[in-house]
C-alpha cells in the first residue's frame, strides 16, 4: 500500500516538471503551453527510508524492498472548468480518483514562461482552482441533497442520515468554503464516499526559482501564511533543481544538494508532507530473504496491517511478534530483542506503530 496524490494547478506552473523529477521519467511532457498534459500520467515512486538499509544490514537480507507511493499528473485547470472550460470535465473526473491533492503554485518570475492568468499571484491561483472545485462540489451535492430530501419525506432512514451529513457541507460551499471545513465529526468515511473534490486533504507546493529553493521567497511566504490560517501544510521546492537531481547518480545527489544549501530533496519533502497529510505510517518485515517496508494508515490494527502483505494473513491472523525499530537496532536483531525482553506478542486489538518490525503468525 502506498498513497495516491494528484498533482494539480493552473497550466505552466511546473506540475509536469515536478512529476517528471519525482518519478525520474519523461512520461509527462513538460512544455510551455497549456494542456500539454492531456491524459493523467501515473508514476510509482519508491519511498526513501534510511531505516530500511539499517534493518537490511542487521537482518543480512538479500533483498531490500521499499514501500511506494503514486503520483498522478493531472491536466492544468483554467477558469470555468466546473462548466467544462478547457479540459475541465476531464480534470475534475481525474481528481476525484486521488486520495490527496498536491497543489503546485508558481512562485517565480520568468518572462520566458507564460502564465495563463497573465501575472504571478499564487493566492489568486489558489482561489481560481479552489473556486472551480467548490462549484463542482456544490452542483453535485445540491442535486444529491434534493433527491435525499424527496426520499426522506417517505421516512427513508438512510436519506435522513445522508441529509444530516450533506446539509453542513452545502452550507459551507455556499459560503465559499471547501467541504473539508465542514465535515461532521465521525462522518469522515461517509464524506469520503461522496467523492467531493474539496473534502480531500491538500498540500500546497510552492515552486520557486533555484536561488530560493532553500528558504523560499516573498511569493512562497504569502502562501505559507495563508495556508497556515487554513490549517494546510506548505512546502517549498524548485522543480528545476529536482529535475537536475533526478538525472544525477544517487551517490552524487547529496553533494549537489549540499552545494545549494538543501538538507533534503524535494521528493523527500513531498513524501514526508504526504505521509502527514494522509496520516500514514510504515512498518517493516525483516529476514534473510528480504527487508520490506509496508505503508498503512495510523490507527490500523494488526490483522488489517497483515492484510497489506496478503489477505490470507488477515483471515488467519493469530498474533504478531512485535519489536520497535529502536529496540531492534539496539539489540542487533530479533534474537537480541527476544533475549532483552523487547519482543512482544500482540493480538488482534494491537494498533501498529510507525517503525514496528513485525512477524505475523497466521493459520489458513
Amino acid at each position: 500500500m502506498g498513497f495516491n496524490c494528484g498533482i494539480v494547478g493552473l497550466p505552466n506552473v511546473g506540475k509536469s516538471t515536478l512529476f517528471n523529477a519525482l518519478t525520474a521519467t519523461a512520461a509527462a511532457q513538460a512544455a510551455n503551453y497549456p494542456f500539454c498534459t492531456i491524459e493523467p500520467n501515473v508514476g510509482r515512486v519508491a519511498v526513501p527510508d534510511p531505516r530500511l538499509e539499517v534493518l537490511g544490514e542487521i537482518g543480512k537480507s538479500v533483498k531490500i524492498v521499499p514501500t511506494s507511493l503514486e503520483f498522478v499528473d493531472i491536466a492544468g485547470l483554467v477558469r470555468g472548468a466546473s462548466k467544462g472550460e478547457g479540459l475541465g470535465n476531464q480534470f475534475l473526473a481525474n481528481i476525484r480518483e486521488v486520495d490527496a491533492i498536491i497543489h503546485v503554485l508558481r512562485c517565480f518570475e520568468d518572462s520566458d514562461i507564460t502564465h495563463v492568468e497573465g501575472s504571478i499571484d499564487p493566492l489568486r491561483d489558489i482561489e481560481v482552482v479552489e473556486t472551480e472545485l467548490m462549484l463542482s462540489d456544490l452542483e453535485s451535492l445540491e442535486r444529491r441533497l434534493t433527491q435525499a430530501q424527496k426520499r426522506a419525506r417517505g421516512g427513508d432512514k438512510e436519506s435522513i442520515a445522508a441529509i444530516a451529513i450533506m446539509e453542513p457541507l452545502v452550507a459551507a460551499l455556499q459560503e465559499g468554503k471547501p467541504a473539508r471545513t465542514a465535515i461532521p465529526p465521525g462522518e469522515e468515511e461517509a464524506v469520503r464516499r461522496l467523492q467531493l473534490l474539496t473534502s480531500k486533504p491538500v498540500l500546497y507546493v510552492c515552486n520557486v526559482e533555484e536561488a530560493s529553493a532553500a528558504s523560499g521567497n516573498a511569493f512562497s511566504e504569502r502562501v505559507r501564511t495563508w495556508a497556515a490560517e487554513q490549517g494546510a501544510p506548505t512546502i517549498v521546492v524548485s522543480a528545476a533543481i529536482e529535475a537536475e537531481v533526478s538525472q544525477l547518480p544517487p551517490e552524487d545527489r547529496r553533494e549537489f544538494l549540499d552545494g545549494l544549501g538543501l538538507t533534503q530533496s524535494g521528493l523527500d519533502k513531498v513524501i514526508r508532507a504526504g505521509y502527514d497529510l494522509l496520516e500514514l505510517v510504515t512498518y517493516f518485515t525483516c529476514g534473510p530473504k528480504e527487508t520490506h517496508a509496508w505503508t498503512i494508515t495510523k490507527g490500523t490494527r494488526a490483522p488489517q496491517a497483515a492484510a497489506v502483505i496478503h489477505k490470507d494473513f488477515e483471515r488467519g491472523f493469530i498474533a504478531c511478534e512485535t519489536i520497535a525499530y529502536d529496540d531492534y537496532v539496539a539489540c542487533r536483531g530479533e534474537q537480541g530483542a527476544k533475549e532483552a525482553g523487547k519482543m512482544r506478542v500482540e493480538g488482534k486489538a494491537y494498533v501498529v506503530k510507525d517503525g514496528d518490525v513485525l512477524l505475523f503468525r497466521f493459520n489458513v
